[in-house]
């Protein structure tokens, strides 16, 4: 203030003006000097010093002061007192920018000001005159400004606040003029886009800040957000990629707003374009990168965190976002790397998921400049490696995958991370409730909004056990193969791997992985050898053979785990003893064999108990497969031939080659000390059992055994029937070599359960749980006695048995009341009868003494007792009898005979199960057949000849027959054996012949005799059965007599007489089980059955219905698949002809298609031994003279139906389910080899039909053609190969051997346009080849001559026509694509031509381009007789489709277009020649060079039709394009500038202009030189100039619009 007594005093305003400047200068203390000379000021004065700082000379002032802190006068004025400085502000406001320059240092101080003011001081109305200014400033100025727009904006903001609903209406209003700039964005020029953004971003940003306390939609309505939509697209495609890099960030900017607002349809179809974008600025400086940053982040939270749907960031955006972490890493490596590692260490599941993922992606593009922090990286990941979340542990896998590419994964570090890798694989489904948060999902809490910046959340769950798995199993085989650096930490470490419980689940994988290490290794045996022997932490051999033996027990484990257990033995025989090497050399291929297919394998119910058989040895799995084949054909050859190649016993053999007796001694304490490995529910633990059994087996120290046994059993836990089955059978087999050890453990148990029965009686009432384990320990000690007598020598085990069930020892053992322990029981004495049986076999036969007291033993153990609390359910109880059944059976089937009082006894007590309910159907049926197996020892084993035999036979249908004759149906299905014994009347044996007739007689005899109600009489004539029953009487008479009777002609009357006899039911049933007759054994009693069915289904097939017709179909594919001999097939195949001949044939053919539709998805159809049963069928139809052409017919409608894939439908269908649409793919598989078969295998009959029916089959594989290029397209290729197999076929079939060289030309070839080009040449090899095909004959003769004869003349076009109209939009390509060519030889097609011409011109609408492409094609390469016929047509589709939005349309109506002109007629043309004009113009700028120049060419041959009415118009058209064609005479493109010299020459004329048509011919006009060219322009310039001046002016404002839009 001394300076105000001066005399050069400078004035007030002046010196305010310099303090304020003086606020940005260079020197702090001149900063802090003005500041606090200000502050003075301000408090006298406020209105000066605001005047000074928001005046245009102090902008750089006033923005300082807005950056300062402490430092900063304005502030603390406006925290004092914020109203008098919005008084200040509204003063100096008056009159806009035309009185006070800078706006926007005002506007910021407002916002400030009102940001300050108080609940108390806020007032309404003078808050809305504020909001008015801000408003009236943002949308009423043209000046480019972005500073006061975005101070403007922020005084909105501010005001929002305090008063939303007064921000509301602001933003309506400028929603209105935000709607009013649609129409003029696309002409806004580059100088004025950033305006226009930045008022884009401030309304967003508005509309943000209304949406906190109020719902969006309230103030976002459709129509806004229509406007919205389209100013997105239009900023992000045009805006976003102009030149000057201003306009850039300020879209970018803008767009970064934007995102929240769009639709998600339209935010996620802009993704790809808008990342690369918003990446593209981060190469610019630091100030343009925080705007990329921040509008990247506003991206992220609308595509991922957003509530209205799931996370839009697919990969292709991740790899972006990827690309941002690497960009920066690039730049700041050291920074980048110590930022990730800093969110590891926070171990925030989203953050360390997010950290772990760009570690993932970086570490092999910065490797060289992270080299130095390997340390760090793998400290920091240890750390990680207790991390329970599953989405965590997936990405920490993966990177250390990558680590170990990179070599960080060595020494003790190294072993851990396999470890850690390990240790995921072995997780499954089960684990899922043992981890943590494996389905958490950290969901964002509230709404997303880009101003509320508060911590994001990323949802990172939803990763499960199986995924993880997958992942390290991948991960541990990739670093396993590839890398040749991690041998070093792998091997021999994985060998730790396989021992501990931990890592079960890996076993396969660890193996695997093993194997390829070996493999390596393979010439260097002493190196795996000593690198074992080098580490003390590796198991023992004997530790690894009976880790790995015991997990060889699922064949069907995942992984193949049993086949790379088998590889890894193989490898790792240099451990073993070498004895061993050569005998698994030879053994385990077979073994791999045998699990080779999983498939065939299932086939085999008892496939389990076979392959542990053969684990531990050979003699029960030869018993098992022996078994089988008196199952007939249920039981697989195949896996017959599979087991018995294996010939060896694997475990008992090695052991038997190992030949070192303390080798195996420390392999049976491996073996020992393994229980703990398995929990005893599982089925390896009873493998354990059986594997230390069979090595106790070939021990010879007794102590030794005895101390195993004990252990064994105190390991075993009884009560589990698993565990409890698994320790009998080891038993047993240590019972082969120690007899007597065995039955004295077993004495000492038995003695040990109890002292007597008394105290088992009283423990009923003391103690119930003791109860129960006395009958586990008796179930148990019953399985041991019965595997002991089952496993030893034959020659001792007599007196043994003798002993056991001679002193009532084994009578013990049935005071059991459990069911279980019932079962076990029964399942003993079958045992002991089985080893009885086994000895005979041997040669030491010995009758089995007390067999009938055994027998009672069973009969009562299968009975139900409800005492003593036990209440056996329905199921154990059948189960209970259906073992007892197969007891009974084995024990019948031993000497001495059966006594006729014991037979009687046996039959009453199992014959009433004939009576039970059919339910569970399954079980019933089991214990049925165990029934029907004891009826037959019975009468095998009831005499000594077939007499004896007989009469024991109709001893037993005399006990039957009360169940034929019941008035319950299942009762008497299951006495029927009508089609059991029916074959057996053709037996080789006259005595079993005439004894099976017999039986027939008896059973129609009885069912004639039964009373019929109305409802069941099924229309039989009873006369007519009586007559055929005398007649089957009077066979059995003739047979009586004389037995000599030829056996063919007695079974054809025995035939004939069944089938007068049957009822409806009864024919319906016999023709259900037929398949298990037609299996007989008995060749001829095989044929007969063929023939008694044949002769059924002829003269008595039309009483089916479809059902039984289906079922019977059914069951005669059954035989056909089971006859292993040819004609036998043969015979069956003309059975299932016969009943679709005399049926319905449509039912059969789905049967058989649906057959071949299951083989197809379940067998490689290719490789059956012996053929393909249901291929056979096929041929079969095709070669039957009736059937051929109505299964050929029936499978093109099959094919034509059937939907071929999903997502295909072009007008609007649901497509099915992923199921639904696997099914269909099977039938139409099946279709296309069903179709294959009869071009192939037809003969002279299908060629025939294929002839007939040429138009109707071409037409079908000429449309599926296209649909099946389409799944090869998406990676389906079988279909495409199945189909081009069947048209070649069908050119063979037919003799085109044209058309199957275009076929083999083009094969697979899977690119869009390559197959439509494909099918055009068919057709035109077609109409060549055979034009008679694709339309009507017109000689009338020849129609009625075929038409009388039931043929029907094919007509491809129709049948196409008709597709154009199909839903499936490759189905309406093909069908176009073929007319398109067929159009061409349409002169003698008639009225079939106006149809052709309705259905193209109809879908030239279609969804699909390039249907409306090849329908307008197929319109113009008509005749040209037809072209004019048709031209006005044809010229309105061209007009329509110029206009097309596919690129390929237009270029194709363009085109065609130039066609038609060449002959149209003025009076076609005339109509829409502006209409053309217009259109032709439009494409004249398109950026497609072939598309402008026809458009150029095209508009050029529209001259000549310039004349009369129209001309004026068309004249004025031509004078607007007639710039634009002069600037195309230079075109890049040599075509366009070819068009555009054409099109000049021809509009010349028209113009009218003397000279310019001399003009055109000159040298200048025609040379491709610049500098030609710019002679040509300045010519015409003068000739425009001298003769047309009134165009001058619109010439160069087209030249003008027409530089702009090329920029």
């Amino acid at each position: 203030m001394a300076s105000s007594s001066s005399g050069n005093s400078i004035p007030a305003p002046e010196a305010v003006q310099v303090l304020v400047s003086s606020l940005a200068d260079d020197f702090p203390i001149v900063r802090e000097a003005s500041a606090a000379t200000l502050k003075d000021i301000a408090s006298l004065n406020l209105l000066l010093v605001l005047d000074c700082c928001c005046s245009t000379g102090a902008l750089g002032g006033a923005a300082v002061c807005f950056k300062l802190d402490n430092s900063c006068v304005l502030i603390d004025s406006i925290l004092w007192n914020p109203l008098l400085v919005l008084d200040c502000c509204s003063t100096v406001s008056r009159g806009g920018r035309r009185r006070f320059g800078n706006m926007a240092g005002l506007f910021q101080v407002m916002s400030v000001a009102i940001r300050a003011l108080d609940k108390d001081d806020v007032d309404p109305q003078y808050m809305a005159k504020l909001a008015k200014i801000a408003a009236a400033e943002i949308i009423s100025t043209k000046e480019l400004n972005a500073d006061w727009q975005r101070a403007a904006s922020s005084v909105l903001v501010a005001l929002g606040l305090h008063l939303p609903d007064l921000l509301c209406s602001s933003l309506h209003v400028s929603k209105v003029y935000l709607q009013e700039f649609l129409p003029i964005l696309g002409s806004v020029k580059d100088i004025h886009r950033p305006v226009f953004a930045n008022a884009f971003k401030s309304w967003c940003q508005a509309c943000w800040q209304y949406g906190v306390d109020y719902p969006l939609t309230t103030a976002i309505d459709g129509d806004v957000m229509s406007f919205l939509n389209s100013a997105f697209e239009l900023l992000l495609r045009v805006w976003a990629t102009s030149r000057d890099l201003k306009v850039r960030i300020s879209t970018v900017e803008a767009l970064g707003q934007m995102v929240g607002l769009v639709t998600r349809t339209q935010l996620k179809s802009a993704l790809p374009r808008l990342v690369p974008t918003i990446l593209e600025l981060y190469k610019k400086d630091q100030d343009v990168a925080f705007v990329a940053t921040c509008s990247l982040h506003n991206l992220l939270n609308a595509s991922l965190l957003s509530e209205s749907g799931p996370p839009l960031l697919d990969f292709e955006t991740y790899n972006e976002v990827q690309h941002c972490f690497l960009t920066v890493g690039q730049v700041y490596p050291e920074d980048l790397f110590a930022f990730l590692l800093y969110k590891c260490r926070l171990k925030e599941e989203p953050l360390t998921f997010g950290a772990l993922s760009v570690l993932k992606h970086l570490l092999p593009r910065l490797s060289e400049a992270w080299h130095a922090k390997r340390p760090l990286l793998v400290e920091a990941v240890k750390n990680l490696l207790d991390e329970s979340n599953l989405a965590v542990r997936k990405a920490l896998s993966e990177l250390i995958v990558v680590m170990a590419s990179h070599c960080y994964l060595v020494g003790s570090p190294g072993e851990l991370f396999v470890e850690y890798l390990v240790r995921n694989c072995a997780m499954t489904d089960s684990d899922r409730t043992d981890i943590e948060s494996s389905k958490e999902y950290i969901r964002p809490t509230s709404s997303y909004n880009p101003f509320l910046h508060r911590k994001s959340e990323v949802k990172i769950g939803g990763v499960c056990p199986t995924e993880l798995r997958d992942i390290c199993e991948k991960g541990l085989l990739l670093i396993t193969v590839t890398i040749p650096e991690m041998e070093h930490v792998l091997w021999p470490f994985l060998m730790k791997m396989i021992v501990p419980r931990i890592y079960t689940g890996a076993i396969a994988t660890v193996c695997r992985c093993i194997s390829e290490l070996c493999r390596h290794k393979h010439a260097q045996s002493d190196t795996i050898l000593s690198d074992c022997k080098a580490r003390n932490d590796i198991p023992n051999p004997e530790d690894l053979f009976a880790r790995l033996v015991v997990l060889l027990h699922n064949p069907l484990a995942r992984e193949q785990l049993v086949t790379q257990i088998l590889t890894v033995l193989s490898h790792l025989a240099s451990l073993f003893p070498k004895n061993i090497i050569l005998f698994w050399q030879d053994e385990i291929p077979k073994m791999k064999a045998y699990v080779s297919d999983p498939e065939d394998l299932k086939q085999d119910p008892s496939y389990q108990e076979t392959w542990d058989d053969m684990i531990i040895n050979v003699d029960s799995a030869m018993l098992n497969i022996w078994s089988k084949f008196d199952d007939g054909p249920r039981f697989s050859v195949r896996a017959t031939y599979k087991v018995f190649i294996c010939g060896q016993q694997f475990v008992a053999e090695s052991l038997d080659v190992i030949q070192d007796v303390d080798w195996v001694i420390s392999l049976g304490n491996s073996f020992a000390k393994q229980y703990e490995l398995y929990s005893s529910d599982d089925e390896h633990s009873a493998l354990l059992h059986r594997c230390l059994g069979i090595l106790l087996q070939k021990v010879h120290d007794r102590s030794y055994v005895r101390a195993k046994i004990d252990w064994m059993y105190m390991q075993a836990n009884i009560a589990l029937p698993v565990n409890r089955l698994g320790l009998a059978k080891a038993i047993g087999l240590v019972a082969a070599s120690h007899l007597d050890t065995v039955l004295d453990k077993l004495k000492d148990i038995l003695d040990n359960v109890g002292d007597s029965l008394f105290k088992r009686i009283l423990s009923i009432f003391s103690d119930r749980a003791k109860m129960e384990e006395s009958d586990d320990v008796h179930a148990a000690l019953a399985l041991m006695y019965g595997y002991a007598a089952k496993y030893a020598p034959s020659t001792v085990i007599e007196a043994r048995i003798d002993a056991l069930v001679g002193t009532n020892m084994l009578s013990r053992l049935l005071n059991v009341r459990h069911p279980t322990a019932k079962q076990a029981v029964i399942t003993a004495i079958d045992l002991l009868g089985q080893a009885v049986i086994g000895a005979a076999e041997s040669g030491t036969s010995f009758p089995l003494k007390r067999r009938d007291m055994l027998l009672d033993y069973i009969l009562t153990l299968m009975g139900r007792d409800d005492e003593d609390g036990f209440s056996e359910s329905n199921l154990e109880l059948l189960h209970t009898q259906c073992l007892a059944l197969s007891a009974c059976t084995t024990l019948v089937s031993v000497e001495p005979k059966l006594t006729t009082e014991t037979r009687n006894l046996v039959l009453k007590a199992t014959l009433g199960f004939f009576g039970l309910p059919n339910d569970p159907p399954d079980v019933i049926n089991g214990l049925i057949h165990n029934l029907i197996t004891l009826l037959c020892a019975i009468l095998v084993t009831s005499g000594e000849d077939g007499r004896s035999r007989a009469e024991q036979l109709l001893h037993i249908l005399r006990q039957i027959d009360p169940y034929v004759s019941s008035s319950v149906e299942y009762q008497r299905k299951r006495g029927e054996r009508i089609m059991a014994y029916l074959p057996r009347c053709a037996d080789t044996n006259p005595e079993v012949r005439k004894t099976s007739a017999q039986i027939l007689d008896l059973f129609f005899s009885i069912s004639l005799s039964l009373p019929r109600s109305a409802n069941s009489s099924s229309g039989l004539d009873i006369e007519s059965c009586y007559g055929a029953l005398s007649a089957l009487e009077d066979v059995i008479a003739i047979l009586r007599s004389d037995a000599s009777l030829d056996p063919s002609e007695v079974f054809n009357r025995i035939v004939s007489s069944v089938c007068i006899l049957f009822t409806k039911n009864e024919l319906v049933s016999a023709l259900h089980v037929c398949s298990t007759a037609i299996c007989d054994k008995i060749r001829q009693s095989a044929e007969g059955s063929i023939q008694a069915v044949t002769e059924f289904i002829t003269k008595r097939g039309r009483e089916l219905n479809e059902a039984d017709i289906s079922r019977t179909t059914q069951s005669l594919l059954s035989a056909a698949v089971h006859v292993t001999e040819k004609y036998l097939r043969q015979e069956t195949l003309n059975a299932i002809s016969s009943l679709a001949e005399n049926t319905s044939s449509r039912t059969v053919f789905d049967e058989v298609l649906t057959a071949a539709e299951r083989d197809i998805a379940t067998k490689d159809v290719s490789r059956l031994r012996g053929g393909w049963p249901i291929q056979e069928a096929f041929h079969a139809f095709s070669q039957h003279a009736v059937l051929s052409y109505s299964f050929l017919e029936h499978v093109i409608s099959i094919l034509n139906q059937t939907p071929i894939f999903q997502g295909d439908y072009g007008k609007g269908e649901n497509s099915s389910n992923s199921g639904e649409s696997h099914v269909e793919d099977n039938m139409l598989n099946a279709a296309v080899t069903a179709l294959t078969a009869v071009f192939r295998g037809g003969g002279k009959v299908g060629k025939r039909a294929v002839e007939q029916k040429y138009g109707s089959v071409l037409a079908t594989l000429v449309l599926h053609l296209g649909t099946c290029h389409r799944l090869s397209s998406s990676g389906q290729q079988e279909p495409l190969r199945a189909l081009l197999v069947a048209f070649n076929a069908f050119c063979e079939c037919v003799g085109d051997l044209e058309m199957g060289k275009i076929l083999a030309r083009d094969r697979e070839q899977s690119e869009e346009d390559a197959w439509i080009g494909l099918i055009g040449d068919l057709a035109l090899c077609i109409s060549i080849k055979r034009p008679k095909e694709i339309r009507l004959s017109r000689d009338t003769k020849c129609i009625i001559i075929l038409l009388s004869q039931g043929i029907q003349v094919p007509m491809i076009c129709l049948i196409l026509c008709k597709s154009l109209d199909r839903p499936t939009r490759h189905l309406r390509e093909a069908a176009a694509a073929v007319l398109s060519e067929f159009v061409r030889f349409s002169d003698s097609f008639g009225s079939l031509l106006e149809q052709m011409v309705e259905g193209l011109c109809r879908h030239v609408s279609d969804d699909s381009p390039t249907v409306r492409r090849l329908c307008l094609r197929g319109l113009v390469q008509m005749p040209p007789v037809h072209v004019l016929q048709y031209t006005t047509q044809i010229l309105s589709v061209i007009v329509a489709l110029l206009d097309d939005p596919d690129e390929s349309v237009q270029l194709t109506a363009v085109s065609c277009l130039l066609t038609v002109l060449a002959s149209a007629s003025t009076v076609a043309v005339e109509p829409i020649l502006l209409n053309l004009s217009v259109r032709l113009r439009n494409l004249q700028i398109c950026m497609n060079t072939k598309i402008r120049a026809n458009a150029f060419a095209a508009f050029g041959a529209l001259s000549s039709y310039g004349f009369g009415p129209q001309r004026d118009s068309f004249l004025e058209q031509v004078h607007v394009a007639f710039p634009r064609l002069v600037l195309h005479l230079h075109d890049d493109d040599p075509g366009v500038r070819r068009a555009c010299r054409n099109a000049f020459k021809c509009i010349a004329p028209l113009l009218e202009v003397d000279g310019m048509v001399a003009l055109a011919n000159s040298h200048r006009f025609s040379s491709d030189h610049r500098g030609d060219y710019e002679d040509f322009l300045r010519d015409i310039a003068r000739l425009f100039t001298q003769r047309m001046s009134s165009r001058v002016d619109t010439y160069m404002a087209s030249i003008i619009q027409e530089e702009i839009f090329a920029i």
